[in-house]
């Protein structure tokens, strides 16, 4: 696929399409890929790389390269196609400025657990098919089935339909799939109030504040974070208690209620492995039970549900019960 991909690239920036790609460029190891914009063929064959580790959602990026001078070719996987529909959405990206290649998403790699099964110091990652060879500079090779390392985001993936393109890669577009990604929030509900406050504060207290999951996340575009506010007490800083560390969470989670559309790089990018994506996906279960099924980014006409109103809407008294529970 990524020979296929740069050939489109180069075709499209020699009859002057674009005059610029956005896609993903190898680093000094075989899982080190990130987004990356390219102007030249010379550029592509160079650095242009496109595998199992690639991904990043690179939807982000496209709201300030949309604003440059020119067209940009970008790549869009299926999740990131969702995250630049609800761009478009939201008005925070040019669409007329963006050429979109969807391309086709099987998976992808958790490198995190291919460490955790007790390998350090890894050089060289080769893809055997249904099977990755590892190599460490201590001399181990072991051989790891991708299955059981693939990123749980994937597993749980809601669909492999891209929702906005220009042209697909592939002939044909994949389908909106049956998923389990909201089973865990299940059991997270089936916990006492008592149970699910632990929880979260024992996740939450490894938080240091680095930001990564607001500087990565589509939905979170504002020109000025409220956490950058010099007022607000907690600007760029790590919590020095336990009501900071609930506050910038929970209060990040309301921001992008019913804009997120669970694309999962905020879990993706914790350097704390901290189950971010839980938080927005228990929103996204309520809005489903209280307004109806609604996905952010499968459409460019509906309204998400906090910012619409019916006459039928639930009122904010609700008590609806789950799982026996109140």
């Amino acid at each position: 696929m990524q020979d296929r991909m740069i050939a489109r690239a180069k075709a499209l920036l020699a009859d002057g399409t674009v005059n610029r790609v956005m896609g993903w460029q190898k680093g000094e190891f075989a899982y080190d890929i990130t987004p990356a914009v390219f102007h030249s063929a010379e550029e592509l064959d160079r650095d242009f790389v496109f595998n199992d580790f690639a991904a990043s959602n690179v939807s982000k990026y496209l709201v300030k390269e949309s604003r440059k001078e020119g067209r940009i070719l970008a790549f869009l996987k299926p999740c990131d196609s969702y995250s630049f529909a609800q761009l478009m959405k939201e008005h925070r990206v040019l669409r007329e400025n963006v050429y979109i290649i969807g391309i086709p998403s099987y998976g992808k790699t958790d490198f995190e657990k291919i460490k955790a099964r007790g390998l350090s110091g890894i050089k060289n990652i080769k893809d055997n098919g249904a099977d990755y060879f590892v190599e460490t500079v201590y001399g181990d090779e072991v051989t790891v089935p991708k299955y059981e390392v693939m990123l749980d985001r994937c597993k749980d993936c809601k669909s492999k339909k891209i929702v906005v393109y220009d042209e697909l890669l592939e002939e044909t577009n994949g389908d909106v799939i049956e998923n389990h990604r909201f089973d865990e929030v299940a059991k997270l509900e089936a916990m006492t109030p008592d149970e699910r406050f632990a929880f979260w504060r024992n996740e939450l207290s490894r938080c240091i504040r680095c930001n990564a999951c607001r500087n990565v996340c589509p939905a979170c575009t504002c020109e000025k974070c409220v956490f950058d506010n010099r007022d607000s007490g907690v600007e760029n800083k790590a919590a020095a208690d336990s009501f900071e560390e609930n506050m910038f969470h929970i209060i990040r989670a309301f921001h992008v209620a019913g804009r997120c559309t669970d694309c999962g790089e905020c879990s993706r990018v914790c350097p704390q492995h901290i189950p971010l994506h839980l938080l927005n996906r228990k929103f996204i279960k309520d809005m489903n039970e209280l307004y109806g099924e609604y996905q952010a980014g499968a459409d460019p006409d509906t309204k998400p549900p906090m910012t619409d109103f019916r006459f039928d809407d639930c009122e904010p008294s609700v008590v609806y019960e789950r799982g026996g529970a109140q």
